[in-house]
């Protein structure tokens, strides 16, 4: 796994993507930062934490579409799947070298918290709270996008495709506000990563919440697990 995770990473950063998914990043949740922030003297920078959430259904399939697409077009899966690797040893290297890149570029939102504790009162909590949750949902996104990539060898296929699914989500949470039926409701919250957000936002740590984030994001690994395991044996 550690061989894998390291190449994987490695390429991210010899190719122009890594760089292009933290500049991305970086430009959005500045440019909010200064709006809401920096401009108007308001020091709860929860704005920037909740436009996050939402940015990364349009970059993550940017930042996944190459995970097991790119190996399939360049024919080097053959050499993954005949090393003396576990499948799931190929998966975990390439869902973490992923969501590596990710966190580096949330490192730097860290920025934002020092600039506002510097000149007012911060609620740590929420903060806290908010990076939690963020990186429980990136876990979610992630694992989604390398599964779909594990489905094709065309890159441009496993990023629409990731951001349908993304985009799905989205308008099921969107639902959860317009219907009035409770066992609907109850549906719509249990599939919604956007509602079990607002726990986190609050400053309050849902161990559910949270729980429910990881386990939706081994659901995906191990398809991705047995998508390469079918492959290895066919």
């Amino acid at each position: 796994m550690l061989a894998v995770y390291k190449r994987d990473l490695r390429a991210y950063f010899t190719s122009p993507l890594g760089y292009v998914f933290i500049a991305a990043f970086l430009i959005i949740t500045n440019l909010v930062f200064l709006v809401t922030n920096l401009l108007t003297g308001n020091n709860a920078i929860g704005t920037v934490y909740t436009v996050i959430l939402y940015i990364l259904i349009i970059i993550v399939p940017v930042l996944t579409m190459r995970t097991f697409s790119e190996d399939y077009k360049q024919r080097t899966d053959q050499l993954l799947l005949t090393a003396p690797v576990k499948a799931s040893g190929i998966v975990m290297g390439k869902f973490l070298a992923a969501y590596t890149v990710y966190c580096i570029a949330l490192l730097f939102t860290i920025i934002y918290v020092i600039i506002v504790a510097a000149v007012g009162d911060v609620n740590m909590a929420s903060i806290v709270g908010n990076y939690i949750a963020l990186l429980g949902v990136a876990t979610v996104y992630i694992s989604i996008g390398c599964f779909i990539s594990s489905l094709t060898e065309n890159q441009l296929v496993s990023a629409i495709a990731t951001l349908g699914v993304f985009a799905a989500l989205f308008i099921l949470d969107m639902a959860y506000s317009l219907v009035n039926v409770d066992w609907i409701k109850t549906v719509l919250y249990w599939v919604s990563i956007f509602r079990r957000y607002n726990t986190f936002y609050l400053g309050v740590f849902s161990v559910a919440d949270f729980f429910y984030y990881i386990s939706i994001s081994a659901v995906f690994i191990f398809l991705t697990v047995r998508v390469l395991e079918k492959k290895r044996w066919s």
